[in-house]
């Protein structure tokens, strides 16, 4: 009777040491260890590298890039614009990517993209983004949350303008409605990449309104000196 209850002990302590999460030692704030990102219909960890040696592939240490095109990009793209840090893309990845009010967006070319994103990013092109009308744009607008106008006039168009040059925004421009639009952010290769910058003059030129724009200027470099996870797209 006392080897079964001993090894009964044995048995259930082993267990609570096997299902005891280990702590971490590199975490993603002093409060938090990781967040969970819905990222194509799954739900991906976001913790950081735990190797307190490990360091980024030489590829992304790189101090000099030919200028132009890679040139140090404005913290502020434009007025309203919110900047991003990693804290800010954590928040938005739990409060707007998982509720599904926002859209972390990898504005790289495609090619970029099928080497890794951003867990939780869906892939727009920045060139997508200086479209004027088409499906492509169609598509653009259902996603972040544009409704078309329809029998949009002369009428329509002045009344808009004429909001604007006493300063209100109608949240709308030419063909579509933002009055309800997601929040949205957009990301690229890094502080010296240009192309969420373009993607986010784009919008602004469609009309869509500033304030809900974030910008994660860091990109794919901070993100990966932060040791934090990248995805391949399936």
């Amino acid at each position: 009777m006392k080897k079964l209850t001993l090894l009964l002990l044995t048995t259930l302590t082993l267990a609570a040491q096997a299902t005891t999460a280990v702590a971490l030692d590199v975490k993603l704030t002093p409060e938090k260890e990781s967040l969970e990102v819905k990222h194509q219909g799954k739900s991906i960890k976001i913790e950081r590298n735990q190797d307190e040696t490990n360091v980024i592939d030489s590829s992304w240490g790189k101090t000099s890039r030919k200028c132009p095109p890679f040139c140090p990009q404005p913290v502020n793209i434009a007025p309203g614009v919110k900047i991003a840090g990693e804290l800010e893309v954590f928040d938005f990845m739990e409060n707007h990517v998982n509720k599904g009010t926002g859209l972390l967006i990898d504005a790289r070319v495609e090619s970029w993209h099928n080497k890794g994103t951003i867990p939780g990013s869906i892939n727009i092109p920045f060139t997508e983004f200086e479209r004027k009308t088409g499906p492509e744009l169609d598509h653009i607008m259902k996603l972040v949350g544009a409704k078309p106008r329809s029998n949009v006039g002369m009428v329509e168009a002045t009344w808009d303008k004429t909001l604007r040059t006493i300063g209100v925004d109608p949240k709308r421009q030419g063909f579509w409605d933002f009055n309800e639009v997601k929040e949205v952010m957009l990301w690229c290769n890094g502080p010296w990449c240009g192309q969420s910058p373009h993607a986010i003059k784009g919008l602004l030129s469609l009309g869509f309104p500033a304030e809900k724009i974030h910008y994660y200027r860091g990109g794919m470099q901070m993100w990966l000196i932060m040791g934090l996870p990248v995805i391949k797209p399936e």
